[in-house]
């Protein structure tokens, strides 16, 4: 009799836990919340936070709870491989989103397809990231192609700034790609490149460069620095205090407090792209980005997601990172709701089919079995040590992946 009571707790306990999985959604959740990613994961990881926040305080997703099981991978390729494989092996996600870096996708995406699982990138702005990961792995954010040919039409074309020295870290996949597609694009404009040097991301003194600067004659109308999060600031400030005062332009990965931190309040006339800027007027009157070429963009997401941030954590973002963190939850909360079932093929097939998602940093869709998602651009001037929203952008021309 003794045996047989223990038999039925038993069951129950098997029982009650089978139902606990089966009545929530999970989302396995990979951010670099230490090293050199840290400055922009950590917003990201803080939007995805608020949204699964937002989405189960709404009844969660078809009346179930939303889960997210969040590692830091550290910046660390080893450590993400480990907390990906737990992600899928312990904790049986169907689905993983994280990172704004190519490199770190790398180190988890492909184990994730492997197994059938769906990876989001969040920030990861790498058009050749679908191709080297076959079927399974989506970007929520637009491509380098996209944003450098928006940097290189609104430098030579808007500006007339006809020629350019072009630096770039050779150690990192996004810088490269950034720099080979803006140099593609610019000179089909008819700019001319009259140098591009290499730099390892992580160094500290950058008077070499200065000092090629300088010697080139005539000097070069632009500067183009393609530098991940920890480097760029330290870059413009050394070259700045070097009276190189040309216009400098950059990518996404400017797009952190690290930068007029380690610059400085006076850093004047950079330029770069990213996915969305809000600024604050007053207590309740916010500026988000307006859309782009007339495309149509539900404000009522926006301002949910702004003053629900402020709410929660006391101020407003302090970067778009934390909006695409945001964008890739709620992405996946639409999926999870769309889905005739959660076998890989059903949530696969689900995704491959969005259309026109309400996201903070866009209206997003899936068209023409692409994994990247139409966006337009938005491009930032910083002047005098302030953002200042310059317009949102599609080129009219991008360069094959």
């Amino acid at each position: 009799m003794k045996i047989f009571r223990w038999f039925i707790l038993f069951s129950l306990v098997a029982f009650v836990s089978c139902e606990s999985r089966i009545h929530e959604y999970k989302i396995g959740v990979i951010y670099n919340l230490e090293g050199s990613q840290s400055s922009l994961d950590i917003p990201s990881a803080k939007g995805a936070e608020l949204a699964a926040e937002l989405i189960n305080s709404q009844d969660g997703i078809n009346g179930r709870k939303l889960t997210l099981i969040l590692y830091d991978g550290k910046s660390d390729p080893s450590v993400i491989k480990k907390a990906t494989r737990k992600l899928i092996f312990e904790d049986k996600v169907s689905v993983i989103i994280g990172f704004n870096d190519t490199d770190m996708v790398l180190a988890s995406a492909p184990i994730a397809a492997e197994n059938e699982v769906i990876f989001i990138t969040s920030g990861a702005t790498s058009p050749k990231l679908p191709e080297q990961v076959p079927a399974y792995l989506f970007l929520s954010c637009f491509g380098d192609n996209v944003q450098a040919a928006v940097l290189a039409e609104y430098s030579y074309e808007r500006h007339g700034l006809s020629s350019c020295y072009v630096l770039t870290d050779e150690n990192m996949d996004f810088t490269k790609l950034l720099s080979r597609y803006f140099m593609e694009r610019y000179t089909e404009l008819g700019g001319k490149i009259l140098k591009e040097s290499f730099f390892k991301g992580g160094e500290q003194d950058y008077s070499d460069f200065v000092v090629e600067i300088q010697k080139i004659n005539p000097q070069p109308k632009m500067l183009f620095v393609s530098a991940g999060p920890d480097d760029v600031g330290n870059i413009i400030a050394q070259f700045r205090a070097a009276s190189i005062t040309q216009p400098i332009f950059g990518g996404d990965s400017y797009d952190t407090p690290l930068l007029l931190e380690t610059a400085g309040a006076t850093t004047d006339e950079v330029y770069y792209t990213t996915h969305f800027l809000v600024e604050e007027y007053t207590d309740n009157i916010y500026f988000t980005t307006p859309p782009t070429n007339d495309q149509e963009v539900a404000q009522e997401p926006i301002i949910k997601y702004i003053t629900s941030y402020k709410d929660k954590y006391g101020t407003i973002p302090v970067s778009s990172f934390a909006a695409l963190g945001y964008d890739a939850v709620m992405l996946v909360a639409d999926m999870y709701r769309r889905a005739s079932g959660t076998k890989p093929e059903e949530l696969l097939s689900t995704l491959s089919g969005t259309k026109n998602f309400p996201g903070v940093t866009g209206m997003l869709s899936y068209v023409n079995g692409q994994r990247i998602p139409q966006k337009g651009v938005t491009l930032i001037k910083i002047l005098n040590g302030k953002l200042v929203f310059l317009e949102s952008i599609v080129p009219t021309i991008v360069s094959n992946p």
